[in-house]
């Protein structure tokens, strides 16, 4: 398979970040009341992971292993100020509906991982394409949960959809439906990558981990609830 395709697929299908990774849980749950809510965010994170992914693949060789997070972290927030202003000027009902969603793109999981684990180890068109692989997962994912929530929700008048628990409900079934998938996948020797980060706890394969734990310079340990 083309290395390019194989990065698509990678974050559409094999590790989707929603379905599979479970990545971006905030935003997951929080904005998909409707379809267009979650393609708005998906496509917005998108346009933040491939540049993100571009440039720090770019600037890969030349930023010290010690500030990296940070150097990453102010590409990112850069690039997520760009993103909001435009929404503000051509999208401003959307850009409220998203809320305070759009600012926290800058610590999505998603972003962070992509960038520690793929783009600062790989050249400038793989790590493109990786950045649309995933993007591309997230907003198929956001737009499947949102559009079913709107159906079930505003369309059908199942109140339950249309609040928080409909969220989780939805997300679900959807996620089982893609544990039956991973079982034929793997019955056909073609498995899916296993779930990992924050929401199962894996913080030994989170990119964020370090963060998490006030490992990196500047940050506190978090005291244990």
């Amino acid at each position: 398979m083309n290395k390019y395709v194989e990065r698509l697929y990678n974050g559409i299908i094999k590790e989707n970040p929603t379905f599979v990774l479970m990545l971006g849980m905030c935003p997951t749950l929080a904005v998909t009341s409707s379809a267009v809510n979650g393609i708005g965010m998906g496509l917005s994170t998108t346009v933040v992971l491939v540049m993100s992914n571009l440039l720090i693949s770019m600037f890969r060789k030349v930023i010290p292993n010690g500030v990296r997070m940070p150097a990453y972290i102010v590409v990112v927030a850069s690039l997520v100020t760009i993103v909001q202003f435009i929404m503000q000027a051509y999208t401003p009902s959307l850009s409220a509906s998203l809320g305070v969603y759009i600012p926290l793109i800058v610590v999505n999981c998603i972003i962070l991982g992509r960038a520690e684990s793929y783009a600062s180890k790989n050249p400038i068109a793989p790590s493109i394409f990786d950045g649309l692989g995933m993007g591309f997962g997230f907003t198929i994912g956001l737009t499947c949960i949102g559009l079913i929530r709107q159906i079930l929700g505003a369309s059908l008048g199942i109140t339950v959809f249309i609040m928080a628990p409909g969220a989780f409900l939805v997300l679900a079934f959807l996620v089982a439906g893609m544990n039956v998938i991973r079982e034929k996948m793997e019955k056909k020797g073609k498995p899916l990558a296993a779930p990992s980060g924050c929401l199962t706890g894996d913080c030994a394969s989170c990119s964020q981990s370090a963060m998490c734990t006030g490992k990196l310079p500047g940050t506190q340990k978090k005291s244990e609830e």
